[in-house]
């Protein structure tokens, strides 16, 4: 769907309030179509990004699992390694 939403669960540490606020902005603009809503939709615009930042939290706080928590650094070395691959980039 939107390549700026990114895995939030299972990292160490945990994401952060801005990641997750973040993440429910870019779900919201992709939902809406809007990068900026207009005045008239601005309170709705950031309602939305309120209402999915909670429930994304809610989300992520309430699942388990048994895999090793993921090392934010190694993700970001692998996401621009396979951004190298995909553009013919060199790292």
């Amino acid at each position: 769907m939107c390549r700026n939403i990114r895995t939030l669960f299972n990292f160490e540490p945990p994401a952060t309030d801005d990641e997750v606020h973040d993440a429910a902005l870019q779900f919201v603009r992709k939902l809406s179509g809007f990068t900026l809503p207009s005045k008239a939709n601005e309170a709705a615009f950031e309602r939305a990004v309120e209402q999915v930042s909670a429930a994304a939290r809610t989300l992520i706080h309430s699942m388990t699992t048994n895999a090793e928590p993921k090392n934010r650094e190694v993700e970001a070395e692998r996401a621009k390694a396979r951004s190298a691959v995909r553009f013919g980039r060199q790292v």
